[in-house]
């Protein structure tokens, strides 16, 4: 919107693109969620040999709208022996908590649009984007266990106890499967992590150099979300239904709505650090397909949620912690000590073959410098610190300068020749 700025100051320019994206984003979030609620539900009944809703608009796709009214109109419950701050503020917490994280994920590159120029599909963008999006997201769980608590019932603080010691559990392993991917792009802003994977003509993607930390990712997003295997927090089987057992009307809508929108939070963040982002064949070309690619990895991981819930069974609550702690946490932190490893192994690698061809040539620029014989000590001295920089052993570092200066030696009027020979044998 750089038009703007003939209007307005850079900074308004700014805030007044900011607002607009934040607005175009919420707006097509809520489609989103409202969309895969009937997507769910029609998958679900396709699985379990139903048909599903479909009997408001053509093939029930007025179905979200239908329901939002339901849920307008309802009657509001509220129970006497509550605390009723909390109790209401629990709701906006969770929707709140599940909706910032928006601003920083990188939608598409920059593309240029009648009137508005090149638009860069990004809100807001900064260099610890990754840990905003884990931090806001850990907040999420204080509305799970506000509710349960301030509800004054038994079952739903059981579910808001639960939910909480399961977030807990597998945020540590969600945390600690992005650090490979933190290792390999080196950076924590997240256009910065989708932009190092658009090499193999935009295949190159993060899953690739890190299977095991995508896997770890996406069961901990699963736990992370509450869905099916890990819907303890809510088991209708057990606590009526869990942390919102208390909640109706739009207090009970706002839950439901954190609910997708973290599975669309957690699903467009596994696109943006394993699968590429915005990245495919064909983006450098032609940009507006960047986003045909996002949205299509994010629908892919929507309907595997959908597709484990009408297929797997729900673990028990020992099980549960059993496989975050004693399975999946071991499983993380194997994966950053393998991909550390293999980094500082390639790493040295590079340094070595790197820094003893430069240092060959530098310790030939210093005897060119300084080209007295008298200061023999002072080149070795700045040779070793820069291998010891680099990491570079210093016996093999030594001999291959020391050669180099022997050679040019021999072919000069060096005295130290000598003792360059002896040093280099």
């Amino acid at each position: 919107m750089e038009w703007l700025n003939n209007y307005v100051r850079p900074e308004v320019a700014r805030g007044i693109g900011q607002l607009i994206g934040i607005n175009i984003s919420f707006v097509v979030v809520m489609m989103v969620v409202a969309y895969t609620v009937l997507a769910e539900r029609r998958v679900l009944a396709f699985i379990q040999g139903r048909l599903g809703p479909n009997r408001v608009g053509y093939g029930g796709i007025l179905q979200p709208f239908a329901d939002l009214l339901k849920f307008i109109f309802k009657e509001e419950i509220t129970p006497a022996k509550a605390t009723k701050f909390v109790y209401f503020l629990a709701p906006i917490i969770a929707v709140t908590a599940a909706f910032m994280p928006m601003i920083v994920y990188p939608f598409g590159p920059t593309i240029n649009l009648p009137f508005f120029g090149p638009v860069t599909l990004v809100v807001a963008r900064f260099d610890i984007g990754l840990l905003y999006v884990l931090g806001i997201t850990s907040v999420g769980v204080y509305g799970i266990a506000l509710a349960g608590w301030a509800s004054n019932s038994k079952y739903s603080l059981m579910g808001g106890l639960r939910a909480s010691a399961q977030m807990i559990s597998y945020e540590l392993s969600l945390g600690l499967s992005l650090v490979g991917v933190v290792l390999l792009s080196g950076t924590l802003d997240l256009y910065g992590i989708v932009e190092q994977q658009s090499g193999w003509y935009g295949m190159h993607w993060n899953i690739l150099f890190q299977p095991l930390g995508f896997i770890v990712y996406l069961i901990s997003a699963i736990a992370e979300t509450n869905r099916v295997p890990f819907d303890l927090p809510e088991a209708e089987t057990e606590l009526v239904a869990g942390f919102h057992t208390e909640y109706s009307a739009l207090k009970f809508a706002l839950f439901f709505m954190a609910e997708y929108i973290n599975m669309f939070t957690v699903s467009v963040l596994a696109t943006t650090l394993f699968l590429g982002g915005f990245n495919g064949p064909g983006v450098a070309t032609f940009p507006a397909l960047g986003v045909v690619y996002f949205m299509a990895k994010i629908f892919f991981f929507l309907f595997l949620y959908i597709w484990l819930r009408g297929t797997l069974p729900r673990f028990r609550f020992d099980q549960l912690m059993n496989f975050g702690w004693k399975f999946l946490l071991p499983l993380a932190i194997l994966n950053v000590i393998l991909t550390a490893s293999v980094m500082f192994e390639t790493d040295s690698c590079y340094a070595d073959c790197f820094t003893i061809h430069s240092l060959r040539r530098t310790g030939y620029r210093l005897r060119r410098l300084d080209g007295s014989p008298a200061q023999p000590a002072l080149r070795g001295h700045l040779a070793d610190r820069r291998f010891r920089l680099a990491g570079v052993p210093l016996r093999d570092a030594r001999r291959a300068v020391y050669r180099r200066r022997a050679g040019h030696s021999l072919r000069g009027r060096d005295h130290g020749a000598r003792r360059l020979r002896h040093h280099a044998a």
